[in-house]
């Protein structure tokens, strides 16, 4: 039951706390999912699962790529402005009186 509620908070993208209550505590669900990703268990479960689903033809492979334009505000960048300070290189015109 610990696994599935791992992989129903994933699917449905709900935060930990808003794990239905069928698969156990959220907080041990929480735990066991950290203590799987930080111990390479985890990996090794979905490298396991998917070499069996794979062998036996469950998955398919397509992609779905999605075009989403997310937009910064103007302020919300670190990058400096170039004005044309006096660092710039100019063209200095001359001029015969």
């Amino acid at each position: 039951m610990i696994l599935e509620g791992i992989i129903y908070r994933y699917r449905a993208g709900i935060a930990w706390r808003d794990l239905p209550g069928c698969y156990g505590p959220w907080q041990t669900v929480w735990k066991r999912h950290r203590r799987f990703s930080g111990d390479g268990t985890w990996d090794e479960i979905l490298t396991r699962l998917l070499a069996h689903a794979d062998g036996a033809g469950l998955i398919d492979w397509e992609v779905s790529v999605d075009s989403t334009i997310n937009r910064a505000h103007q302020h919300a960048t670190n990058l400096p402005r170039h004005t044309g300070g006096p660092g710039e290189l100019h063209e200095t015109t001359h001029r015969t009186p």
